[in-house]
């Protein structure tokens, strides 16, 4: 009777010990490298949640689009097959198209003005905007400054661009835009840029630095100009039923986790910004840093005149003399 007493003692002991250290699994995807800015964004943030949660739960990471690319990991978190996802804007106006505006070429100043909208009262209404579709939108992080590369020619004026067959991303905006300079644009997942390049199915395509040096696109493209033309964010997502489970302690834990990945994520594109250019030269890239901006700009007269009709010039405005 003692031992029957004395089994059943442990076997709830090992319960309540074991629910104790209950932990749950979530899966963060990305679809670079690990060693990219958005690599260091998502382990920053597994290691803060594991952390804030005090090991409660834990957060599985997946590069290289090992899950699929940005808009089916989009897809995988709205549909709740995946917790978490880290991806540029790229595809997210598919889902919340009052995040097109922040893709109109040549909105932002440089990358501290860009912040700067995105972390105050712009950027932070705008993250309202995913509850309503199945995200909760934790915190905006960042791509960096998009930047044309091609296996053709140098591009130092907007004329240089017609006729040459880009790989764009699956975003509208983009897209408008990239037409208005005479590409011909190609929409594409970014899992299947490189052997595209690689094997000529598009001459060319455009993204921040930390992308192309992470990429290794400098094996299959020649020509890197800086065109600066669009800003890129980045965004933590998760299902919204999962977050609206958690406590409040740990809602607040997964919202602090995602501002010190979003900390991480913009160092590391200001290192990568910084040593980008010396680093593609030195692997055989010819660089044009001295782009006419003001050339390009007047090349879009007629595609930002559409988007100041879609968005509202003073949203735009808004936007552009922030400070």
């Amino acid at each position: 009777m003692k031992l029957t007493r004395l089994a059943a003692g442990l076997v709830l002991g090992m319960g309540m010990a074991c629910a104790a250290f209950a932990q749950t699994t979530m899966k963060i995807s990305i679809s670079t490298a690990q060693n990219s800015h958005q690599g260091v964004a998502i382990d920053t943030f597994a290691k803060e949640v594991e952390k804030r949660t005090g090991g409660r739960y834990k957060v599985q990471t997946f590069y290289n689009g090992s899950l699929g690319g940005e808009r089916e990991s989009i897809e995988a978190v709205q549909l709740g097959t995946q917790e978490l996802a880290f991806s540029s804007t790229g595809p997210v106006p598919n889902f919340v198209p009052e995040t097109k505006i922040l893709d109109v070429p040549f909105l932002f100043r440089d990358k501290a003005h860009a912040r700067a909208v995105l972390d105050g009262p712009i950027g932070q209404d705008l993250l309202t905007k995913f509850d309503a579709k199945g995200f909760k939108a934790l915190a905006w992080a960042e791509n960096g400054f998009r930047h044309m590369t091609n296996s053709k020619r140098d591009v130092k004026a907007p004329e240089d661009l017609k006729g040459l067959k880009m790989r764009t991303m699956e975003n509208p905006v983009h897209i408008a835009a990239y037409k208005g300079f005479g590409i011909i644009t190609t929409p594409m997942a970014f899992p299947e840029v490189f052997t595209a390049l690689q094997q000529g199915t598009v001459d060319g395509q455009e993204n921040p630095l930390p992308v192309i040096i992470s990429a290794k696109f400098d094996q299959v493209q020649k020509h890197l100009s800086l065109t600066g033309h669009v800003y890129s964010p980045c965004i933590f997502l998760m299902n919204k039923a999962a977050f609206d489970k958690l406590s409040a302690a740990d809602k607040q834990a997964f919202l602090d986790a995602a501002k010190e990945g979003t900390k991480a994520n913009r160092a590391r594109v200001d290192e990568d910004d910084a040593k980008g250019v010396a680093d593609l030269r030195a692997k055989g890239m010819t660089v044009i840093e001295n782009v006419d901006k003001a050339k390009f700009v007047a090349a879009l007269a007629p595609v930002n005149a559409q988007f100041e009709k879609d968005f509202g010039k003073a949203n735009l405005d808004k936007i552009r003399d922030y400070k």
